[in-house]
């Protein structure tokens, strides 16, 4: 866990992996590139280091970027393993990220250098924050958590694991988001009180462009302004 910035130092023999060669994982290997040159200064030494990793790849390559097989990825010996998971789909991130730990892996969270985070948050271990997105100030945010481009979580939250938020996403203050929720692209949820704050249940999905006054039951999608339940779900990828 950190609080505001990313500050660790990894070993000269860590090896780091982006799960995932589909287009978010294109976007967040660059973020990843720039947030280890700090460290690793010598390009072509970086590169060595930095891998794609797929269940079956298709290519070898992608952007330059070696595609490897995640058995040859966990069975690298005499490295430091650190991996992260570039994949919407939360259930499959969950069972990506702890075949990794059980592996031997470890986490490494990717921040964009055009992000800004305030003060005294507390953020687990894992997640992905794209260029231009906000996290205020006193936000709890869980373990592997992706807020795409142009985000903003306000003071007071409180994000669980495994949650994903699209692009230009607006969490006002006083908001719970439980585990494995998603939030689709441009929603805005209203900001709550701390006695009541507005609670989006676990594994619920709010459609592109929802405006959130209430709150979300576990399990459920809801689309339009106000937002209301959408009686047949659909893919929250399409939402």
């Amino acid at each position: 866990m950190y609080s505001n910035r990313i500050q660790q130092a990894y070993p000269d023999n860590g090896v780091f992996a982006v799960y995932g060669a589909g287009g978010f994982g294109r976007e967040v290997m660059p973020i990843l590139h720039e947030q280890l040159l700090r460290q690793y200064p010598n390009i072509s030494e970086l590169k060595n280091k930095l891998f794609f990793v797929e269940t079956s790849p298709s290519k070898n390559e992608v952007n330059g970027y070696k595609v490897i097989p995640e058995a040859d990825f966990l069975a690298m010996k005499d490295v430091e393993l650190y991996f992260n998971v570039a994949i919407a789909d939360s259930q499959v991130r969950q069972a990506i990220s702890e075949r990794c730990l059980n592996g031997g892996a470890k986490p490494i969270s990717i921040v964009s250098s055009d992000a800004r985070l305030g003060d005294e948050n507390e953020i687990q271990d894992g997640l992905i924050i794209c260029p231009y997105s906000i996290i205020t100030s006193n936000v709890k945010i869980g373990r592997f958590f992706h807020a795409y481009m142009l985000s903003y979580v306000a003071h007071d939250c409180v994000i669980g694991d495994f949650v994903t938020f699209g692009p230009r996403v607006s969490i006002n203050g006083n908001v719970r988001v439980k585990d494995h929720a998603y939030i689709g692209a441009s929603a805005v949820i209203k900001q709550g009180t701390k006695e009541n704050p507005i609670i989006i249940g676990e594994g619920a999905t709010v459609g592109m462009g929802a405006v959130v006054t209430k709150d979300v039951p576990a399990n459920t999608v809801v689309v339009g302004n106000p937002a209301r339940p959408l009686e047949n779900k659909r893919d929250h990828r399409s939402l």
